[in-house]
């Protein structure tokens, strides 16, 4: 009886203990590694499900000590950093594309962090509070998610109270909403936008690649045209391609394109809009055109 009730015991104790508990990260090396990569596996939360956490740190990091640096928050982060964890086996080569780019003085040096998945990946990207009834019609075949079962305002609240003090805390970085960017491709392009447009004081700027507009109707463009912060502050990337899912995507992005007019947002400023014409809808496609969408978050 008491090695049952201490095994339950233990078992509610075991979160609190690996919260409390430093995290020490693994370096990450091998084919397709290009710069210092390190893994803080099942990152704990009071919000979320714990998962893997990675974070490219830029090249001059340990030889520049008295630097501070921008901080890139991704969505999907095992597809963007390393072949090895990505479930195609072709990542976004952010690390190499990164490294190209500094070296030429097209993008400020950054700190990249890249944030797995879950097997609740939909609700969790799904912007909540775009969601006006008492479901979510994903469209297709996929059955209706009632908004109860969608975590899209936990995840923020992960990010935001506690993955970005922890890399604030942990590395040398710049802190402010001009300073910290977020970007994903899909879904992870929806929450994105969705977290400049929650948190606009803490993310700057928006990447929103191959966005996922079609899911219930374009209903997150309704939302942004009522939550979209006010120009000066803030930038947002677009893109889309015409081959695969993304064939879908032009008629949302005009109508997303309308409302940042709208809004005050200037093309070609604080705001782009790119089509890549024969582009699908994968991590291959994505890799191609990374250096787009990063000069642009990341330009001097």
């Amino acid at each position: 009886m008491k090695q049952v009730l201490m095994l339950v015991v233990m078992c509610l104790l075991s979160p609190l203990i690996a919260k409390a508990a430093p995290l020490s990260p693994v370096p990450i090396t091998g084919p397709g590694i290009t710069g210092h990569l390190e893994r803080f596996e099942a990152f704990p939360s009071d919000h979320v499900t714990p998962r893997n956490v990675d974070i490219w740190l830029p090249p001059g990091y340990a030889e520049n000590p008295d630097k501070r640096y921008p901080v890139l928050y991704m969505h999907d982060g095992q597809n963007v950093l390393d072949p090895a964890t990505s479930y195609t086996k072709i990542d976004w080569s952010v690390d190499e594309a990164m490294t190209r780019l500094i070296e030429t003085g097209q993008v400020r040096e950054a700190i990249v962090v890249g944030i797995w998945n879950t097997p609740r990946r939909l609700q969790e990207y799904m912007p909540a509070k775009a969601v006006t009834g008492a479901s979510l019609h994903p469209g297709g075949d996929g059955a209706p998610i009632p908004v109860s079962d969608l975590a899209s305002d936990e995840y923020l609240r992960f990010l935001v109270k506690e993955l970005k003090p922890f890399v604030d805390g942990r590395y040398r970085t710049l802190t402010g909403p001009q300073d910290t960017s977020v970007m994903g491709s899909s879904m992870g392009a929806l929450i994105s936008a969705y977290a400049v447009a929650e948190y606009p004081d803490v993310f700057g700027s928006a990447g929103c690649v191959s966005t996922h507009w079609p899911v219930g109707q374009g209903i997150v463009i309704d939302y942004l045209a009522k939550k979209l912060p006010p120009p000066g502050n803030h930038r947002w990337y677009f893109d889309y391609g015409s081959a695969g899912v993304d064939v879908e995507y032009e008629p949302y992005q005009q109508r997303a394109d309308a409302l940042m007019q709208k809004a005050g947002y200037t093309a070609g400023g604080n705001w782009v809009t790119r089509r890549f014409f024969g582009a699908d809808h994968n991590e291959a496609a994505w890799r191609e055109r990374i250096e787009v969408p990063l000069t642009f978050l990341l330009s001097p």
